[in-house]
């Protein structure tokens, strides 16, 4: 387990500043950085799965502020257990194919409606509960304020070199030190390249499995004359 600790250590021995000035930055450093790791890996291991309530007679759903995409909205019926996925549609969409949100029946679509927020139509008969996945931000490690929030989270555990290179571009900005800002910037990029790398490669291994004969590609089939 990467420690918030640690980095901040990382950070402070490779900018040579061990200064009061700097070391109270390190939280805006690592927030930045966090930020920038969202964006440029929202299809990298940030993927969340939450349980989530459809309430009747209410067609708006919140959202935390962490969520940055939604990918799959479902609920499931107190009678079956069986999953029924929502389809997304644009706002537009959803406004034309249900005018009147006061009016209610099964909900057969979803869209962003604001980055807090879902909008479900038609607006549920009855109260529905279900699962939503989406992509978001890792819970920060630090805060603007200087204190730690967490003393680890996904990118500190799994993405730590994109992190540190990361941090240390906001730490050499903060210092005015263009001489290895470019190096910093291009370890960063490396170091994401590998992480949407390796992700592309899992994904087609997933694909291959999921395509192959039960047991997997090297399974080996007995029997016949």
């Amino acid at each position: 387990m990467v420690a918030y600790s640690y980095l901040k250590a990382d950070l402070i021995n490779s900018s040579e500043n061990d200064s009061t000035d700097f070391e109270a930055q390190i939280p805006y450093f690592v927030e930045k950085a966090e930020l920038r790791l969202t964006k440029d890996l929202d299809d990298v291991g940030l993927d969340e799965y939450s349980s989530i309530t459809l309430t009747a007679g209410t067609a708006t759903v919140s959202l935390n502020d962490r969520v940055r995409i939604v990918r799959n909205v479902n609920y499931t019926t107190s009678a079956s257990s069986v999953k029924t996925n929502l389809l997304q549609r644009t706002i537009e969409y959803a406004n034309d194919y249900w005018p009147v949100s006061a009016s209610t029946g099964t909900p057969r679509y979803y869209s962003r409606k604001n980055n807090s927020s879902i909008f479900v139509v038609p607006t549920p008969a009855s109260t529905l509960t279900g699962e939503i996945q989406t992509v978001s931000r890792p819970l920060a490690l630090a805060s603007a304020t200087g204190t730690s929030v967490t003393t680890s989270n996904y990118f500190s555990e799994y993405c730590y070199d994109a992190l540190f290179y990361g941090s240390m571009i906001e730490a050499t900005m903060y210092m005015k030190d263009w001489n290895t800002l470019q190096t910093w910037q291009q370890q960063y990029q490396v170091a994401v390249d590998t992480l949407r790398n390796q992700a592309r490669r899992t994904r087609q291994d997933d694909m291959a499995l999921a395509a192959s004969p039960a047991g997997g590609p090297d399974t080996l089939i007995q029997g016949g004359s």
